[in-house]
């Protein structure tokens, strides 16, 4: 039996946009489910958009997400002279002919088509020429094209995820297969990469339905059967239209910049358009690598929801041993501008702040908070309780910083702190928390975050202490910043 060939083969015009990202998470999956080969080939034969940057952006963004190829990267402006020669033996076996219409011409033959409203298709007018008439043009240098003749037939395949499609060749355009400066159109090329590659099964966009038919003709007159699709739904954003930059980020890389752990964004990814059964949400990744079947992609489009994007990537933090967010934390914090001692251990910091973080960003800016807390500013409940406390909150955190000023460097632990600040609730018949949120909100601009004790140990005593005395100049009644 033969193991499964699949290929993932971008355009280098521009970045790796979360569709096709999902698209190579899907190959590699089934690469790796089937023990099979995953193959990376740069699709770059537009030459006017194709850059060796955008080759770089999409290598980037496929390791980052965990993504590899077995084999690759290939480059399909490397095999121009075998597109060609597929092209002149279509021509040379009847199955394709030369086509000296300009674009002027064509042009004006799809405008007065279009006009009496029908579709255009080519009138095959140059299929017509005599190997006389052909022969001369040649001989006084018209340029010309190459149009494969599609027959008045039946085209269909059993689709992996949509069953049985079918188109009649009648139905379609004597489409160009090569241009006039000898360079492949993209049916032609794809096909005859594939078939020199051995791709066994072609997954990818349901968007590329309207070429399969194409494609299959091209693999039945070039003497191959067409190998397995599959195409996989569309993704839309939130409002139901096709995702696109109106609805925000799209390209892979937005999202590595905004903090999502490859991990959960791959996780992410894999259930837009893929149900492993059951609810299963959180999947490590030889779990999925297990579970995944084409049989399990979905017909209908997949919906990118940000928030679950966001979640997920939350959990994946949450389980995340510190150790492994030191680097991305540093290096946001130093984008930042914030100044870390090389010797100051940022794990603790980052184990109380992650459970509650959704993004490296908000990991980031939490502990930046907590290694230097003036920078905080009340968010929208930080306003409202001061306000709803008005001048029992200054009182407060004067009582809480007085009564922690008196603590010795050994006594400034967890269970000390907070046997601290009960009896100075108690010793001035105060509501534990009434005393903590004081000091929660001035720490962090926040009325959620770790316990109370465990955030002043954290953020250590001299800076707990200095900044619980300065809020009240910081910070005037109604919240905002001096």
């Amino acid at each position: 039996m033969t193991l499964p060939r699949v290929r993932f083969a971008p355009s280098p015009t521009g970045y790796l946009h979360v569709g096709g990202a999902r698209t190579a998470l899907f190959n590699w999956l089934f690469a790796r489910h089937t023990g099979g080969t995953h193959i990376l080939r740069i699709e770059d034969t537009d030459r006017e958009r194709s850059t060796p940057e955008h080759t770089g952006v999409i290598l980037d963004g496929l390791t980052w997400l965990g993504i590899t190829w077995d084999e690759g990267p290939y480059f399909q402006g490397e095999y121009a002279a075998r597109h060609q020669a597929d092209a002149e033996r279509l021509l040379a076996e009847g199955k394709a002919y030369r086509c000296f219409c300009t674009r002027e011409e064509l042009d004006a033959q799809r405008g007065r088509v279009e006009a009496s409203g029908v579709g255009f298709r080519y009138d095959r007018r140059c299929y017509r020429l005599s190997p006389s008439e052909v022969a001369e043009r040649i001989r006084v240098g018209t340029p010309s094209t190459i149009r494969f003749l599609l027959q008045d037939e039946e085209i269909a395949w059993e689709d992996a995820v949509h069953n049985r499609i079918s188109f009649q060749g009648r139905d379609l355009d004597d489409f160009v297969i090569l241009r006039s400066d000898n360079s492949a159109i993209y049916n032609l090329a794809v096909v005859s990469d594939d078939i020199a590659m051995g791709i066994t099964h072609v997954i990818r966009g349901d968007d590329h339905i309207s070429n399969t038919p194409k494609q299959v003709a091209l693999y039945r007159a070039l003497g191959h059967e067409p190998p397995v699709f599959a195409h996989v739904p569309m993704i839309l954003g939130a409002d139901g239209k096709k995702l696109s930059k109106r609805h925000g980020a799209t390209a892979v890389g937005d999202y590595q910049e905004q903090g999502i752990y490859p991990a959960a964004m791959r996780n992410f990814l894999a259930l837009l358009g893929w149900s492993p059964g059951g609810d299963r949400e959180i999947m490590p990744e030889d779990e999925m690598i297990g579970l995944f079947t084409l049989d399990g992609i979905q017909k209908k489009a997949a919906v990118f929801d940000t928030t679950k994007l966001e979640w997920m990537n939350g959990q994946y933090l949450s389980a995340l041993p510190a150790e492994e967010m030191l680097e991305p934390v540093r290096r946001q914090l130093a984008r930042m501008g914030v100044v870390v001692n090389p010797a100051r251990d940022l794990r603790p910091l980052i184990d109380s702040v992650k459970a509650r973080s959704r993004t490296i960003l908000h990991v980031a800016n939490q502990v930046a908070v907590r290694l230097e807390p003036a920078r905080s500013t009340p968010d929208d409940k930080g306003k409202a309780l001061i306000q709803k406390m008005g001048p029992a909150f200054e009182g407060n955190l004067a009582l809480a910083s007085a009564a922690l000023a008196s603590l010795k460097p050994a006594q400034w632990n967890a269970d000390e702190l907070l046997a601290t600040l009960k009896v100075v609730a108690e010793s001035n018949k105060l509501k534990l928390g009434d005393v903590m949120q004081p000091v929660r909100v001035a720490l962090t601009g926040s009325t959620v975050s770790e316990p109370v004790n465990e955030l002043l140990f954290v953020v250590g005593p001299d800076s707990s202490i200095t900044t619980l005395k300065s809020t009240p100049q910081r910070w005037d009644g109604a919240a905002n910043p001096k």
